[in-house]
């Protein structure tokens, strides 16, 4: 009898066993699903500086928010999972077709709740609106895609595009900074001959366009103005022009690594016409030793947001700065690395607010985004989704312009982050003299 009592109680140990838990499992496997990462893809053009760079900037910030325990979600913490695919659109010959299947494969096959990046040329990244619209998927530009036209498209349509933000300029605001710089620069040295060589895709086109325009309004003559083809390797003629006609500035805007033999060109043949512009090749900390110091006196537009270069914009500023260069051993780089880097901040500080993943309560929250970060207060317009921009970090997001002077990126524009004063070129001297 004794060994039949053990027996039963064995057996109904076992069955209570078995029963707690299978009671249990349900438990486990809600618990495992509250603490699924929330997917952030990155649609990006890798291979370029506009691609790897933005996305070390988005890793860095996911790396930093998930050893805090990730996104707050409703009371549970959610680690962060960045899904980045390969967008090409910054290369020659490239149809915009392959980008839209590389945002639309991010969204179909990796689950995103939210596409940070690109693509970043301007004209992928307007045919993007409608996957998005198309999907309801909260989408934060923070690289490329300079045409005011985005921001104008979520505006006069906004209940089909609302799930589209900028976090970058725009070319018409970057134009408004260059004629700034210039209108310094005639005020001191009386220049008034610029020469506009821009790259033939949308945002420089304008860009070059809107510049000559605003320039000629206020009494500059433009000698010339030439277009290249991306992947041009050979920018000799329109320097030679450019000296011939006696320019004092060459104004820039090309987002193609050929620009690096430009540089070598401008530097080689000693054209009297000071540099300025978003110049792709010129952006970078590597420059320095890739031109043998030719890139020295170019006056270079991030095209971006500061943090790129050193200043002292806001507390984050330098705190970016200095991750960044100790995470990927290099300085900031590209166009939108610490937009990129504050996308993902921006997405997490939303989605905590809005306590929810659904796309629409992340909408609402990234409209009421008030937040400080590497380049100043980040707001939102409520219509367009274009970030405010601002002379001062206090009042809005600030744009970043340094100058290459003895092998260091120094910012020169605007005078609220000004780390020093731009320089001429020893053969520019006498000019600046007359």
């Amino acid at each position: 009898m004794g060994k039949w009592k053990l027996l039963v109680a064995l057996v109904l140990a076992a069955f209570i066993i078995g029963c707690a838990q299978q009671a249990a499992k349900p438990k486990e496997e809600e618990k495992k699903a509250e603490v699924e990462p929330i997917v952030i893809g990155l649609p990006l053009p890798i291979n370029f500086p506009d691609g790897y760079a933005p996305y070390r900037g988005a890793v860095l910030a996911a790396e930093e928010i998930n050893a805090k325990g990730g996104i707050n979600v409703g009371g549970v913490k959610r680690p962060i999972k960045i899904e980045v695919v390969d967008t090409r659109d910054l290369e020659p010959g490239v149809p915009i077709s392959e980008a839209l299947a590389a945002v639309e494969k991010l969204i179909l096959e990796k689950k995103v709740h939210v596409l940070v990046g690109g693509p970043a040329r301007s004209e992928a990244a307007l045919a993007t609106l409608d996957i998005i619209a198309k999907y309801k998927v909260p989408w934060i530009v923070s690289c490329g895609v300079l045409t005011p036209a985005f921001h104008k498209r979520i505006e006069e349509n906004y209940d089909k595009y609302k799930y589209a933000f900028r976090l970058n300029a725009h070319a018409v605001w970057l134009a408004k900074e260059n004629v700034d710089i210039l209108e310094k620069l005639r005020e001191k040295y009386g220049f008034n001959r610029v020469y506009v060589m821009v790259q033939d895709v949308e945002h420089a086109r304008k860009f070059g366009e809107v510049i000559a325009k605003m320039l000629e309004e206020k009494g500059w003559k433009v000698v010339g103005f030439d277009r290249y083809p991306t992947g041009t390797t050979d920018f000799s003629s329109g320097l030679l022009k450019a000296k011939s006609e006696d320019a004092d500035i060459l104004l820039i805007q090309m987002d193609m690594p050929e620009t690096m033999t430009l540089i070598k060109q401008w530097a080689d043949l000693k054209v009297p016409a000071l540099p300025i512009g978003f110049i792709r090749a010129a952006q970078e900390q590597k420059a320095w030793e890739a031109t043998e110091g030719k890139v020295n006196y170019f006056i270079v537009s991030a095209g971006a947001f500061t943090g790129n270069a050193p200043s002292n914009a806001t507390e984050w500023t330098m705190k970016f700065y200095n991750a960044y260069t100790k995470r990927w051993g290099t300085p900031p780089q590209g166009h939108g690395t610490s937009a990129s880097y504050m996308a993902i901040y921006v997405v997490a500080d939303a989605i905590e607010r809005a306590g929810s993943l659904d796309p629409d309560k992340i909408v609402k929250a990234l409209e009421e985004t008030d937040m400080m970060g590497v380049f100043g207060r980040i707001r939102f317009d409520p219509k367009s989704h274009q970030v405010i921009l601002a002379d001062d970090p206090k009042e809005g997001a600030v744009t970043c312009w340094f100058q290459w002077q003895d092998g260091k990126r120094v910012t020169i524009y605007p005078p609220s982050i000004a780390e020093g004063e731009i320089k001429l070129p020893p053969w520019m001297l006498e000019k600046a003299k007359r």
